[in-house]
């Protein structure tokens, strides 16, 4: 049976300054699981792997191809790449989220880390200012290790790490520093989708959570509107290594908030863009029609296509009906549903 959410929130994201919520350390609350569930970073940090796949990563810095643009640049040496990062990363937000789907937000929010930078362009980024503008405040990776221990300490289910791509390296590295000091919570990895297999597999057991987007399943309209160079290939590829390290089972807690396990989002765009049917048929076909899908009613036009014939507008309730039936279409079994906004279109 689908899961409808009926009627959600639709989110534009506020950036917030990086230093928005600074408890005193005597603040962290370690969470115990009444089952002994702990998250899989820990049993790589206590090895000595985390750390191992930190070091290795960071030194890939100095000829970067941590995405499929594959710009080796040398990150350490005070080059920027096509997501215009360099070596440190870049904090453009954190706090706690409410709006994410229900076993991420659950009833004490999502732990919000929001990146700098972004390996895309999309012309109707809502984000836009932290994404292509690069609002957002440099901080060590300790400090980002300490945020995380800092929204843990506010109640937060999870640490959500949103647009990270760029900074898997320095990602590793802030868990494994956070780890030591009694980070407990599970890891998110919300992402565009447009991942390289070798970042996703340094991060194998230490992401429980994967949040990716299936956005296209058109290489030329992903390149001419979002800035993607051959999207579908690198995204159906990650999407495939995704769902080996984690299966289609969304593992949940005795309290219905996520554990393990993957969400698929897709954005539904005006005119057809994103070609629902084809993405939805390809994740039922390719991956398992128990992989749940957050089918996504909340496009409107921001940045640069507010006076564009296609998506200059929000979608219409026909289209978003028609998205459903390509769900109903696909086989497609598990996921949240939107409720149409007439008023809003």
């Amino acid at each position: 049976m689908v899961k409808r959410q009926l009627g959600r929130r639709t989110l534009t994201r506020k950036p917030y300054p990086a230093s928005s919520f600074q408890p005193p350390a005597s603040s962290f609350q370690l969470p115990a699981s009444s089952d002994g569930w702990e998250p899989g970073y820990l049993t790589l940090h206590r090895s000595g792997e985390l750390a191992a796949r930190a070091r290795a990563a960071m030194a890939g810095l100095a000829d970067c191809a941590f995405c499929p643009h594959a710009c080796g640049v040398d990150r350490t040496d005070g080059g920027r790449g096509a997501c215009g990062a360099g070596a440190e990363p870049v904090v453009a937000s954190w706090n706690v989220h409410r709006w994410e789907e229900p076993p991420i937000s659950g009833t004490a929010g999502s732990g919000t880390i929001f990146f700098s930078g972004c390996t895309g362009k999309c012309k109707f980024c809502q984000n836009y200012p932290i994404s292509q503008l690069g609002y957002g405040n440099v901080v060590s990776v300790e400090r980002l290790g300490e945020m995380m221990l800092e929204l843990q300490g506010r109640g937060c289910h999870n640490i959500n790490f949103v647009t990270p791509t760029h900074f898997v390296p320095q990602i590793l590295a802030a868990v494994d520093h956070a780890a030591g000091l009694g980070l407990r919570l599970p890891l998110v990895y919300n992402t565009s989708g447009y991942e390289t297999v070798a970042a996703l597999r340094l991060l194998e057991d230490v992401v429980d959570i994967w949040l990716p987007d299936a956005k296209y399943s058109d290489d030329a309209v992903a390149r001419r509107i979002s800035g993607f160079p051959n999207y579908v290939a690198n995204n159906r590829a990650a999407l495939r290594e995704i769902f080996r390290q984690v299966g289609d089972e969304l593992v949940l807690d005795e309290h219905g908030i996520a554990r393990r396990g993957m969400i698929v989002r897709h954005l539904v765009l005006p005119g057809g863009l994103a070609d629902t049917p084809s993405v939805l048929h390809w994740i039922a076909a390719e991956l398992s029609p128990q992989v749940h899908i957050s089918l996504m009613d909340q496009y409107f036009p921001a940045y640069k296509v507010l006076n564009d014939p296609v998506l200059g507008r929000k979608i219409t309730a026909e289209e978003y009906e028609a998205a459903l039936e390509a769900f109903d279409a696909a086989g497609l079994e598990n996921g949240w549903l939107q409720e149409h906004d007439d008023a809003c279109t």
